[in-house]
């Protein structure tokens, strides 16, 4: 089954030219069947292309996905347009009473803030209550899954010398874990961050299962089972390009930046970089998207009772 997104979402187009199957409005209101119900709530700044990344994940899943867009209403954007959030952005505030098969918070370029200087972490923290009551599987990605897991188990991050910033070697620790099928033993993903958590601190609470680890970048994957959380800290929903555009504003604005690491061929930035991660960030979004349609309740109003 495809996604289904606003008919006049710049995603559309965008993942129409790459093959995904994307369900119109009008078609998918004759369909009775219940769509998954997926909300993402956007705390990137390129709003349009964090959306495409994602609606290009969940939807290559065999099930019909209904994707909610959602916003901080206490933040403005300088970003995106506001005609773009007003059209097709919700507020928290104006989606609260509603439930969620699955929930997804993304990163955001603020990691070496401190949480509580955040001028939305009141907001994102009433959110992240939410989530116990109001979504049946939450996952969250980069700064948010630093924010969740601050908020839920109090793991601290920890400011780095120097950026992670590259594609790194990752070790499967979990190959039995239903969200690891089909993955192999030793793989890559993207990493652009200033900020880690450690393994040590996520060991001292036993909710949490490492699932990813890099031998560089630390811990990648979390699971908490009780919690039905996702935590993933590094970008395998990034595209071929994202790393590059990060590298090439940096050089632009004179930002000491260093090439991503394993990311050019030969470390040479005038060639195309290469993708090594694509096809295991599609089995990580549709482990995920199958473990949430096999647990959640058909009754979408059961979730949190």
């Amino acid at each position: 089954m495809p996604i289904r997104i606003p008919d006049g979402l710049p995603a559309r187009k965008t993942l129409e030219s790459e093959g995904v199957q994307v369900l119109k409005e009008t078609d998918a209101n004759r369909q009775d069947i219940r769509p998954l119900q997926i909300g993402l709530l956007n705390l990137m700044p390129n709003k349009i292309r964090t959306e495409t990344q994602i609606a290009r994940l969940i939807g290559a899943s065999p099930l019909q996905v209904e994707l909610t867009l959602i916003r901080i209403g206490s933040h403005k954007s300088k970003n995106t347009a506001e005609g773009h959030l007003l059209d097709f952005y919700n507020t928290w505030d104006e989606i609260k009473d509603r439930k969620f098969d699955g929930f997804l918070i993304t990163g955001a370029p603020i990691e070496t803030l401190e949480f509580q200087d955040v001028n939305y972490w009141s907001e994102l923290e009433q959110i992240l209550d939410w989530t116990t009551t109001h979504v049946h599987s939450s996952f969250f990605i980069c700064w948010g899954a630093m924010a969740a897991i601050k908020h839920f188990h109090d793991v601290p991050k920890y400011e780095l010398d120097q950026k992670a910033f590259g594609v790194y070697r990752h070790r499967n620790l979990k190959p039995t874990s239903p969200y690891l099928s089909g993955f192999s033993d030793d793989f890559q993903i993207p990493v652009s961050r200033w900020t880690e958590v450690r393994s040590k601190d996520i060991k001292e609470h036993d909710a949490l299962d490492i699932l990813m680890e890099s031998d560089v970048t630390g811990p990648c994957l979390i699971h908490e089972e009780e919690g039905n959380r996702l935590y993933i800290f590094n970008h395998i929903e990034y595209d071929s390009s994202s790393l590059k555009e990060e590298y090439d504003r940096d050089i632009a604005n004179n930002t000491p930046i260093e090439v991503p690491h394993n990311y050019y061929p030969s470390d040479n930035p005038d060639l195309p970089p290469q993708n090594r991660w694509r096809s295991h960030a599609h089995l990580l979004f549709g482990n995920w998207i199958n473990q949430v349609y096999q647990g959640t309740p058909y009754d979408i109003g059961a979730i949190g009772s």
